[in-house]
């Protein structure tokens, strides 16, 4: 081993990164930037706002019990009203009108115990969570003194849910928009890249053919591609297909099996527009690209907000209050929240959450795909 040559290519790689500007600031400040936002939303994160409907099947107890919960409800900032019946809370939830319905019952086996049942939306496990939280903490707070009994656990039901108990299934549709998100943008941004650096583009933008006809061709081309990969992983995320034992080698499945309530079809639809948007991302972004190691270091700029504030780690309902309007900007977001609504909910084109999310990733590709076309030319004159 020669020490010179070892120490001749350590200052050429320190050089190279020295010179690389770009790089210097995304690897000392991309971490800092990302720590602090992780941080800053543990700290700030607050408890989803409380709007509950009581629902009293149990007479004059139940009454002076839902009294008394409305009351520590309202104390920790709730806003609580009482409505006719268990059927009316569900539509009011449904609705988003109400975020909570609080049913007062008696224990069908005995007659006498009272029951508290929380129903929550279903859309977000994890937000939700907070609200039967609440719940909880009020009854154990008013509960016992105002029926002079023990206080009664809190039972939590749904409005919208599948029909099992597999943990992935409600984070599943977060776990498919995410990666189908990232691995589109890798794809695009570096395989475009190498068109530039390769001076493909250059040559291209020499002949007739216009900006936005590139911009066009290359969406097409790399969006066929793109398609095939969130078709690969749909099928690997809803299918399962079950392998029998063969000799010493036991029985498995080959696919997660997530339960839909919706079209596979539609949930299709959503990561698909995700992913098209993903490649006029990746488009646009490659043309501030010079190597393809800075296509990667975009990736703390771009996607680890998404990932951290779209609802995949953290409930969106959790968010400080600052961050709500970034989060509106979001892609991932409307691509969750529909995976959420075909998944969990069963929702189809008429329901108007899912058209909502349908429309923005539409606009979001569309112009993603326009600006690229307007910043093309400023790298390859």
């Amino acid at each position: 081993m020669s020490r010179r040559r070892v120490v001749a290519l350590f200052r050429r790689v320190v050089s190279e990164i020295r010179r690389d500007r770009p790089s210097l600031a995304l690897l000392f400040i991309a971490p800092i930037v990302i720590t602090g936002l992780v941080t800053f939303i543990l700290r700030e994160s607050q408890a989803p706002q409380v709007t509950a409907v009581v629902v009293n099947l149990a007479g004059t107890r139940g009454q002076l019990v839902g009294s008394a919960l409305g009351a520590a409800l309202r104390e920790g900032g709730a806003t609580v009203s009482d409505i006719a019946d268990e059927a009316a809370a569900r539509v009011a939830i449904g609705d988003t009108a109400a975020s909570v319905g609080i049913v007062i019952g008696t224990d069908a086996a005995t007659g006498s115990s009272l029951t508290i049942t929380a129903i929550t939306n279903g859309l977000d496990p994890s937000g939700e969570a907070s609200q039967v939280s609440a719940v909880g903490r009020a009854m154990v707070a008013a509960a016992s003194i105002a029926s002079g009994a023990a206080v009664p656990v809190v039972r939590h039901t749904t409005v919208y849910g599948t029909p099992t108990n597999d943990p992935i299934t409600t984070f599943a549709p977060a776990i498919v928009g995410f990666f189908a998100y990232f691995f589109v943008y890798i794809l695009t941004g570096v395989s475009f890249l190498r068109e530039r650096t390769g001076g493909t583009l250059e040559r291209l933008l020499a002949t007739p053919v216009t900006r936005g006809e590139v911009v066009i061709g290359y969406t097409l081309g790399f969006g066929l591609f793109a398609t095939i990969q969130v078709a690969v992983l749909m099928l690997w995320a809803l299918g399962s297909l079950n392998v029998p034992a063969f000799g010493p080698l036991p029985s498995f499945s080959i696919g997660l099996g997530v339960a839909v309530n919706g079209s596979p079809l539609l949930a299709f639809l959503v990561v698909l527009l995700l992913a098209v948007g993903a490649v006029s991302l990746g488009i646009f972004l490659s043309t501030f690209a010079r190597t393809e190691l800075q296509i990667i270091q975009f990736i703390p700029i771009v996607l680890a907000p998404q990932f951290l504030l779209s609802g995949v780690l953290f409930p969106v309902s959790a968010l400080p209050s600052i961050l709500r309007p970034i989060v509106a900007i979001m892609p991932l977001n409307y691509a969750v929240d529909g995976l959420r609504q075909v998944f969990i909910r069963g929702a189809d084109l008429g329901v108007p959450a899912l058209q909502l999310d349908l429309a923005v990733l539409a606009i979001v590709a569309a112009f993603f795909a326009m600006i690229a076309a307007l910043t093309i030319r400023r790298d390859v004159v």
